[in-house]
């Protein structure tokens, strides 16, 4: 049988090794970090990555583990806000920091070889080598550079599960976590061009006074030991089948982070290419074969709601529409409903 080696043991790396060894398939993953750890990450899966998490035998795993449930979604602005929804399908919260280590043991006890703070130096690109090593790296997009900044606080009075700040120059997103802890994850843009110092994080994230995010936290003590930050993302979708490596989760491609679908990307696109990669070890399929199966089936399940969810992007941070997108869509039952249903 022939082995498949996983370079990147976050969320996908860990839950395709769980995949293919619980069809007895050899897997190494390469991880140059270590467990467990804290990301910038909004903690917060909804949608099918769900459904994998259960078909997998490891949904129940992360509710023991503390996984908060949540129910409702509002959305805030400077000087409009939504009211507090009802989901369409209920979404489990829970922190990176126990999520990824939960994952790490469940594939290290289903007999998963795990290289944990060890690199991969190798630049080869052959059969069987499955890249998951996290974001694709961009220094700047149109003339802006993203930045993504994450930190647990206390003491945040929350009107929804999940709450979504608009600001000028980005969102942060706030979602409940077990023992009273809430995750403050957001992402910001700034010209490239400027080059002076930013404002602290605390600053960054806590946004302007007179703003509902502002009121949220004003009270909020942090937990310095959970703040993490990310640079450089790329946010424009990738096609896999233009890609002559093989690549599952954020190391294929990232969906804005306002959709709340990025966790369960990274399980789906997991649990998607594990059947070619099991046909491929038992040699069913030559490994272009099965690298063109992986790239044809994400393409088809993840390109129409990467092209939605990049034009809802663009709504929040255009400033010629964003004050429409604030004051009026915000409010919209319908519009809420339809970008909930086509970036999943």
């Amino acid at each position: 049988m022939k082995p498949i080696t996983i370079i990147g043991g976050g969320l996908a790396g860990l839950t395709l090794g769980i995949g293919l060894r619980q069809r007895g398939i050899p897997v190494t993953i390469w991880e140059a970090g270590h467990y467990p750890r804290h990301r910038v990450c909004g903690e917060f899966v909804s949608g099918r990555g769900l459904e994998v998490l259960a078909q997998l035998g490891l949904l129940d795993s992360l509710i023991r583990a503390g996984a908060m449930p949540a129910h409702t979604a509002a959305f805030f602005s400077a000087k409009a806000n939504s009211p507090s929804r009802p989901l369409p399908m209920p979404a489990l919260c829970l922190s990176g920091f126990t999520m990824d280590a939960l994952l790490a043991e469940h594939f290290r006890r289903s007999g998963g070889a795990l290289r944990e703070n060890q690199r991969w130096r190798d630049n080869g690109l052959g059969g069987g080598l499955v890249q998951a090593n996290g974001r694709r790296l961009k220094r700047q997009e149109h003339g802006r550079r993203a930045l993504g900044l994450k930190v647990h606080a206390r003491n945040v009075p929350l009107a929804s599960d999940l709450e979504m700040h608009l600001l000028l120059n980005g969102y942060v997103g706030l979602c409940r976590l077990k023992e009273g802890e809430v995750n403050v994850c957001g992402l910001f843009r700034r010209p490239a061009a400027d080059h002076q110092t930013a404002p602290p994080w605390q600053k960054i994230l806590r946004g302007f006074p007179g703003t509902p995010l502002w009121d949220r936290l004003a009270g909020a003590p942090f937990d310095e030991t959970s703040f993490c930050s990310v640079a450089g993302l790329s946010l424009r979708p990738q096609h896999a089948a233009a890609r002559t490596d093989c690549c599952i989760g954020d190391a294929l491609t990232m969906i804005p982070p306002v959709t709340g679908n990025g966790m369960s990307m990274a399980f789906e696109s997991a649990a998607l290419a594990v059947e070619p990669l099991r046909a491929y070890a038992h040699g069913q399929l030559t490994w272009g074969q099965a690298q063109q199966a992986i790239a044809r089936d994400f393409d088809r399940a993840f390109a129409s709601r990467l092209k939605w969810a990049r034009w809802l992007h663009r709504l929040m941070f255009d400033p010629a529409v964003q004050k429409l997108f604030a004051s009026a869509l915000l409010r919209s039952d319908w519009f809420w409903r339809l970008m909930f249903a086509k970036t999943r």
